[in-house]
């Protein structure tokens, strides 16, 4: 099963993401496609909030990326993080 498909996984990385990047908001907010970074997004992530979600996925799940562009496009979104974790 894709990650993007694997609910208790997208729930997962969420929780992961407000606890590595200490945001009050809750899981029920963050929606699977929605962006992560920049202004107008739910959770408006920068670039020091990536670092600490990449130290996370290494951690819990064992994926390093150093390749800053690949880590762009993992990063977009709930959805791609899952995919990237659990590509099947």
């Amino acid at each position: 099963m894709r990650g993007s498909e694997d609910i208790e996984l997208k729930n997962e990385l969420k929780q992961m993401i407000i606890d590595a990047c200490d945001r009050d908001e809750s899981i029920e907010e963050i929606g699977d496609d929605d962006g992560l970074f920049g202004d107008g997004t739910t959770l408006e992530l920068d670039s020091m909030d990536a670092l600490q979600i990449s130290m996370a996925l290494n951690k819990k799940f064992g994926k390093k990326t150093t390749d800053s562009k690949k880590l762009r496009k993992i990063m977009t979104s709930i959805n791609t993080l899952a995919d990237y974790i659990q590509p099947e």
